[in-house]
């Protein structure tokens, strides 16, 4: 296999190719290669065929069509993601650490992670400053199995960040562009899957309305977030 010839970092692979099976293939690299990462392109948009490849050991999976600009933001982030992993491996080695075994909360916390992700990317934030700022929240709510109605916004920002006002401005301004992109979204198919599912799952749906009818200019007002529903949203996708 030409993969185990070369050895690189991040592949981007598609779901169907001639003579293969995108996903089998994922996971004989990942086994032999387990630092390896997976971009996984594909048509479908089956949620069952979504888990299965993140199953297999798929970093991040883009439905097609795609755009450069989607492609660089994706590479750039499973680099930073490598980058990081290395980083960590080599203090834990450092203090004779076993880098090889997960406990079953890391492991959790990582598949759930990618959940996170890979909703971000649909919504296209997945490269806005907020995203980790939401990502570190949600992870930490679910360790704790518990959701936004135990805690105020600002109690939250306060344990991950010195600037929680600075924080909580970044969440908001993400979680707003995630509305517009699903209000644009919208306006171009009000039956697209990514628009149906995150509408009212993430947002309030009367809200989106309201920001598709200012982004139409047939309205003065913008649609407002609610935070909360937002990363309750994300809690109930990862319990899924």
């Amino acid at each position: 296999m030409e993969i185990q010839c070369l050895n690189p970092d991040i592949v981007l692979v598609d779901l169907f190719i001639p003579g293969i099976d995108g996903l089998s293939l994922v996971k004989n690299a990942k086994s032999m290669h387990p630092e390896m990462q997976f971009i996984m392109v594909s048509q479908v948009s089956a949620k069952n065929m979504i888990e299965k490849a993140y199953k297999n050991g798929v970093e991040f999976y883009i439905q097609k069509p795609i755009n450069a600009v989607e492609i660089e933001t994706v590479i750039k982030k499973v680099s930073e993601s490598l980058e990081t992993n290395r980083t960590l491996n080599q203090i834990q080695k450092l203090f004779n650490k076993d880098t090889n075994i997960l406990d079953g909360n890391s492991l959790k916390s990582g598949n759930e992670i990618q959940t996170i992700k890979n909703i971000m990317l649909r919504i296209g934030i997945i490269g806005e400053a907020g995203s980790k700022d939401l990502i570190d929240i949600t992870v930490f709510l679910r360790e704790k199995n518990e959701n936004m109605g135990n805690y105020t916004l600002n109690q939250l920002c306060k344990r991950f960040a010195d600037s929680p006002k600075s924080m909580e401005q970044r969440i908001r301004r993400t979680i707003s562009i995630g509305m517009t992109n699903i209000a644009n979204i919208g306006i171009e198919d009000y039956m697209n899957d990514v628009f149906v599912e995150y509408s009212t799952g993430l947002f309030n749906f009367e809200q989106v309305k309201k920001e598709m009818d200012y982004i139409r200019k047939k309205s003065s007002d913008r649609g407002k977030v609610t935070i909360k529903k937002f990363i309750d949203g994300l809690i109930s996708y990862c319990e899924k």
